[in-house]
């Protein structure tokens, strides 16, 4: 950064401290307000990584890298007059000199935006220090967490609020085992009342998490059996390895104090309906600002500070920011949970309608007026799929129906919902955004046709993407209202779903795509997008070998070759490794084939041995030899089961109190080769320290004293989502028939390429419904939903070697029709004593060499 940058030009200068969420947020507005015509823009953020997305930010533990939780290319800040000044802290604010001063310089200003943020609070606790001062607030507070659990094996969190429950969860994602300690007498106690504290409660106890309520730490000194010991009062401790804080936020109003501006009464830069400090220069937002006396602690008020403030700046006229609703929808360690205005009933005669579930722990409150006809308040713990009804119903004060309490009373279709017609053009869709369904229908009526465009025109569901189901069923709506068709049909040859070609397939007993395709299709060929989905649907209800000469054509290129594709045009060959139980024998023949054929070996995530590198003509000889050891296929390139994970349980761990292994081979043994719409991973965990994580699955199987925990619709993708739990305490024999009828119902009403973690949120009636349907049979699909399973597991053969005992699909499997060489365009490198596959730049000093065919 240049050392004192003035203005020399017609242009002002406009400088935003903090490049968080909320400070990004007002970057953007400025540039999309045409800012830059008036101002040179200078962003400055302590971080060393440009603004990123901190509502998902603990994902950064389950896969996600640093770059993709960014909120925008780095091209917006290389846009002409925008400087962004990263890893520079700004030490004081001089308003005499209208500048800002930094370790390396000054900048000048004629306008300044406070984004500062907050920080989070620690209690000045005697022995607080390194693992056991941690804050979970920036990226490198989760690296620090990170390093701090390598060899840790318990962690605790001091503070049972939003962020807290957040950080519990990042300790379970690491492996350890998760406690909270909170000092009020619940949970969440802002946004929870004392039945629904009780409620999440039972919920986090049952995944595994401690939960310590009315404790105060007074001091941490060194510890017996782990590293620190946490002493409460009356002679009471807590031992643990490092202790996490999220005891709540503080205003980062640091600059504002040293400059003389006016602070709130708790805190904060004191700010008016324009977001202007007591300073007629100087602006805040976001949670560095108090309104009326407020800070606001949630994205969405600090979005819509941030609107305020670039609309005022870009010469127009900003509607005033006037306090704004803290109502949130969340899922904490897997948990819904929701709070809706005012949910502890504060209002001076209001009533409350009640709903207690005790045996799932699910808990809704509906708050409502004096006057009996309008919503003020709710509360929900363990089914959200009410939130956004309810929240309609508050924000456009729409009249109750003539029974209230069956808003939140369960029934057979499930969560009641408000109709999108219902909706005044008022009704706000996006709170992140701002975004109404009037702004819905304006897009609409300016020719948007297409969900994805309009997110992109209205910003819609680009924020914490909690509209998203109200969002599609809005714009849905609105279309058919004006006469547009929404095409549902599957590509241009069916008009059908998904759903709905399974069911014919299922009830006519089709057997062929040309079958199907003459009876309910359209053309002679199919294409790319109904082949894959028609093969997946026959091979789900028939369980017929892939490789036979009708299903050959709708395989995609995985499928066609059993195997993986790489980035270098080799394949990867996974036998399948079930529960992960392996003898020494076949170690050693999985070493022989990978030594004899050059493969490189990796242990995965799903406790299997990948072996890549194998070329196309090599297949069927590796393939033959891992047979005759004893393998079969592991259906790693299908849309079908994959792994089952478990621990070693009860027979080796002294914390087991199950044989978690036997029952991941059982279940292995029952569903491997079921073909699904999307791949399904399983785990089994022999007790609740969970070390086969078993949560973060499609079917995850815990041990009990007395039975099995079953959770389901978990997984740890793009998009992670924590499993359900959804039935305890199960026997062998019951635990396996609500796994078949779960995955049978799946594949029949999943559309294509639909996850059971998507499938699962898009259920109208949510987890009520699916438990009414497999548990209590409600639809009277059991038996069949049970016997389809077993035609499925009876017809089981491992694919592979179905093939090898024909010759006519070994012709299949040769780069050149003509020849059995090697593909001479393939080209390896040597790296930590195996091969890989050869870079764009390696390539190009590697010789080449030309062969005639």
């Amino acid at each position: 950064m240049n050392t004192n940058i003035d203005s020399s030009n017609s242009l002002q200068t406009l400088i935003v401290i903090g490049n968080g969420m909320v400070g990004h947020h007002c970057v953007e507005q400025l540039i999309a307000g045409g800012a830059l015509q008036h101002y040179q823009l200078h962003v400055f953020g302590e971080e060393q990584m440009r603004a990123y997305d901190r509502v998902h930010l603990s994902e950064y533990f389950t896969g996600r890298d640093a770059e993709s939780l960014a909120l925008s290319d780095a091209a917006l800040y290389q846009t002409p007059g925008v400087t962004l000044h990263l890893g520079t802290q700004v030490l004081e604010i001089d308003r005499a000199g209208h500048k800002v001063v930094t370790a390396t310089g000054s900048v000048h200003y004629d306008k300044l935006v406070l984004a500062t943020g907050s920080y989070p609070f620690v209690p000045p606790i005697e022995g607080a220090h390194g693992d056991s001062r941690l804050v979970y607030r920036t990226l490198e507070d989760l690296d620090a967490i990170r390093t701090a659990a390598t060899n840790a094996i318990r962690g605790v969190v001091v503070g049972g609020g939003l962020l807290g429950l957040e950080a519990a969860n990042a300790l379970k994602s690491l492996g350890l085992e998760a406690h909270v300690v909170e000092f009020a007498p619940r949970l969440m106690p802002v946004q929870l009342d004392e039945q629904g504290g009780i409620a999440l409660k039972d919920r986090i106890e049952q995944l595994g998490v401690g939960v310590h309520l009315s404790r105060g730490t007074q001091s941490i000194t060194a510890g017996e059996e782990y590293r620190y010991r946490m002493n409460f009062g009356n002679d009471e401790f807590l031992e643990t390895d490092l202790i996490v804080f999220s005891a709540g936020i503080r205003a980062q109003d640091a600059l504002a104090r040293q400059c003389g501006l006016e602070i709130g009464p708790r805190g904060g830069v004191s700010i008016d309906g324009q977001c202007l400090s007591s300073d007629p220069d100087i602006y805040a937002i976001g949670e560095c600002a108090a309104w009326n006396g407020s800070i606001f602690g949630l994205v969405a008020p600090g979005y819509q500070m941030a609107r305020a403030v670039a609309t005022t700046l870009c010469g127009g006229d900003a509607e005033p920011f006037m306090g704004a609703d803290m109502s949130t929808k969340l899922k904490l360690l897997g948990v819904d949970v929701g709070s809706i205005g005012d949910a502890h009933g504060h209002t001076p005669g209001s009533r409350s309608y009640q709903f207690i579930d005790q045996t799932t722990a699910s808990y809704r409150r509906l708050v409502v007026d004096a006057s009996g006809k309008h919503v003020i308040g709710a509360v929900l713990v363990g089914d959200n799929s009410y939130y956004d009804t309810l929240l309609q119903y508050m924000q456009n004060a729409i009249a109750l129906p003539a029974e209230p309490a069956s808003l939140i009373l369960p029934s057979s279709s499930g969560a009641p919902t408000l109709g999108p017609a219902s909706l005044p053009e008022t009704a706000t869709i996006c709170s992140c955004h701002n975004v109404t369904k009037g702004a819905i229908c304006s897009a609409i009526d300016g020719g948007c046709t297409d969900l994805g465009v309009l997110k992109s025109e209205t910003k819609a569901c680009t924020g914490c993407g909690g509209c998203a189901a109200l969002l599609k069923t809005v714009f849905e709506h609105e279309l058919i209202a004006r006469g547009v068709s929404v095409d549902k049909s599957l590509c241009e040859h069916f008009a059908y779903t998904r759903q709905e070609l399974y069911a014919l397939v299922r009830v006519e007993g089709v057997l062929t795509f040309e079958e199907l395709l003459a009876k309910h299709g359209r053309g002679h060929t199919g294409c790319d997008i109904c082949k894959p989905t028609v093969g997946s649907i026959l091979a789900s209800c028939w369980n017929q070998p892939i490789m036979d000469a009708s299903l050959v054509p709708l395989q995609d290129t995985n499928d066609t070759f059993m195997a993986n594709m790489q980035k270098n045009g080799t394949y990867s060959v996974v036998p399948r490794i079930a529960g992960g139980e392996i003898t020494a024998d076949k170690l050693i023949a999985i070493g022989v084939v990978a030594k004899k054929y050059d493969l490189y070996t990796k242990i995965t995530g799903g406790q299997r041995i990948d072996l890549f590198g194998a070329q196309l003509h090599q297949l069927p000889d590796i393939w033959s030899e891992l047979i005759e050891a004893g393998f079969e296929t592991g259906h790693a390139y299908g849309k079908s089961t994959r792994t089952v994970k478990s621990c070693v349980g009860s027979t080796w761990c002294r914390y087991g109190v199950q044989d978690s292994v036997q029952m991941a081979l059982t279940i292995e043994d029952r569903y491997k080769g079921l073909r699904s719409p999307h791949k399904l991973k399983f785990a089994v965990s022999g007790c609740t320290r969970e070390c086969a994580e078993a949560q973060s699955k499609d079917v995850g199987v815990i041990a009990t004293e007395k039975g099995w925990n079953l959770y389901i619709s978990g997984n740890g993708g793009m998009r992670p989502r924590h499993a359900e739990l959804f039935a305890t305490d199960l026997d062998d024999d019951t635990l396996i028939r609500y796994i078949d009828r779960f995955l049978m119902f799946y594949i029949r009403t999943a559309d294509k390429l639909q996850r059971t973690s998507v499938w699962r949120e898009s259920l109208e009636g949510g987890l009520d419904y699916l438990k009414d349907v497999i548990i209590n049979d409600s639809l009277g699909l059991g038996a069949e939903l049970e016997a389809q399973m077993q035609l499925v597991v009876d017809r089981y053969e491992c694919e592979w070697a179905n093939t090898l005992k024909s010759p006519e699909k070994l012709k299949r499997f040769r780069t050149f029709v003509n020849d059995k060489r090697a593909d001479p365009d393939i080209h390896f490198v040597e790296e930590r004593g195996q091969r890989r596959p050869a870079t764009a730049a390696e390539l190009k000093l590697i010789p080449v060499v030309e062969e005639a065919l």
